[in-house]
């Protein structure tokens, strides 16, 4: 596997975790910036995480955890982005009420997403362990693409979000579990 071939399967990898950090920073508008810059540390360390998983582990369980990926990663982002979807729905209807404080980025919810967008990377480890690749090259490449493309995403996410205002917490809960039911599907 060449370098370029690397670092492509890394941007593929990171898409989900591309797209859940764009969703982020619509849920989350009033979140510190440093609790949304956490977003490209765990997406990147899951992502490189669950290759070396799947590398060691994958004889064991990678037929479950291929089976079932699609299930898991379904009903974390789906429960996560329902939620933001029916925060985001009573915000719209009741002004008044919102406030910054109820929906809130937390190290629980980070955790749950970043297991949820690397699972397919489990997959991905598998396959190294029958190519001739450098497993610290590979996982290391995928991690920092995937922290990389995240940076992206911030940025992409915080005008998105101050453009589509109040709605942003609904649009961002829908994208979630847009995520979820393509992995299912898929």
């Amino acid at each position: 596997m060449s370098v370029v071939e690397v670092i492509l399967l890394g941007v593929a990898l990171s898409a989900d975790a591309f797209a859940v950090t764009i969703s982020n920073c619509f849920a989350y508008p009033c979140e510190c910036r440093r609790r949304l810059y956490l977003m490209p540390l765990f997406f990147g360390f899951f992502q490189a995480l669950m290759p070396v998983l799947g590398y060691f582990l994958g004889g064991v369980a990678a037929e479950l955890i291929e089976r079932y990926a699609g299930l898991v990663t379904l009903v974390i982002l789906g429960f996560i982005g329902g939620n933001m979807i029916r925060e985001g729905v009573h915000a719209l209807r009741h002004p008044e009420e919102a406030s910054c404080e109820e929906g809130s980025l937390t190290i629980a919810k980070l955790l749950f997403q970043s297991v949820a967008t690397a699972i397919d990377a489990f997959a991905v480890g598998v396959s190294l362990r029958a190519m001739a690749v450098s497993l610290p090259f590979a996982v290391t490449t995928i991690g920092i693409t995937t922290a990389l493309c995240c940076c992206v995403a911030l940025a992409i996410g915080r005008r998105l979000g101050q453009a589509l205002g109040d709605r942003a917490e609904v649009v961002g809960g829908i994208v979630l579990v847009c995520i979820g039911i393509r992995a299912f599907l898929g």
